[in-house]
């Protein structure tokens, strides 16, 4: 099966090129898709000159950066993989774990598949994240059932026919807690694998913030009680 591999981009012209690199290592049939959201840095040339190594996908998205859910989205669209795939653009997970999280799908074990920070130790979260991380995932496990271990978590497998097949409408990193809880309730469970994490710092380029935290447990609510008819394509 192929795997489409998913970017979304803003403003990483630090570690684009590497995880391009990353992605293009693995040995799997794959497709890539970058998604470039607005940026502003020399992260447009980079992809720019990485399209002319090879056959990538490259989207750009806005004059604007709009947002991960919306970079995502538009992913989305591109898909012509059985297999899908997140990839952030930093360098805090690896692509080398593809094989561990599609594998559970290959096997006709699950439809979708999330790679757990949580299920070995990690090194390099502060306090604050950590505490966050266990209650968002604490309340989706609360509101939809669920017995997950990281909801958070950027790596997020999917047949493509199951992530097609979801209406989603998030901008931001909201993105996370929409296709959880939107998957959950239209009975989907979904599977975890153990995965290494190298978090980076604000001062890095990690551009999610405190705020992001309320508009999750926002988005798990209002999803939970939601018309299921409306999640559906």
């Amino acid at each position: 099966m192929k795997l489409s591999v998913i970017i979304p981009v803003y403003n990483e012209e630090s570690t684009i090129r590497e995880v391009i690199a990353k992605v293009r290592d693995v040995d799997l049939e794959k497709e890539i898709i970058v998604v470039d959201d607005g940026s502003t840095d020399r992260t447009t040339e980079i992809l720019k000159d990485e399209q002319e190594k090879d056959e990538i996908t490259i989207v750009y998205n806005s004059l604007i950066n709009i947002g991960k859910g919306a970079a995502v989205r538009i992913g989305i669209e591109h898909i012509t993989g059985e297999l899908a795939i997140i990839q952030d653009a930093d360098l805090e997970l690896d692509p080398n774990e593809y094989v561990k999280l599609i594998q559970p799908i290959l096997d006709g074990k699950a439809e979708v598949v999330y790679g757990s920070r949580f299920m070995q130790k990690v090194k390099g979260l502060t306090i604050l994240q950590r505490v966050a991380n266990t209650f968002l995932t604490l309340t989706t496990n609360l509101l939809y059932h669920t017995h997950l271990t990281d909801m958070e978590t950027a790596y997020k497998a999917f047949r493509t026919d199951v992530l097609k097949s979801v209406k989603l409408k998030c901008t931001g990193f909201e993105f996370e807690p929409e296709i959880t809880a939107k998957i959950s309730r239209l009975g989907y469970k979904i599977y975890e694998v153990p995965i290494a994490y190298h978090p980076r710092t604000t001062m890095e380029g990690k551009k999610i913030r405190w705020w992001d935290g309320f508009i999750a447990v926002y988005s798990l609510w209002k999803y939970r009680f939601q018309d299921i008819k409306s999640f559906k394509k």
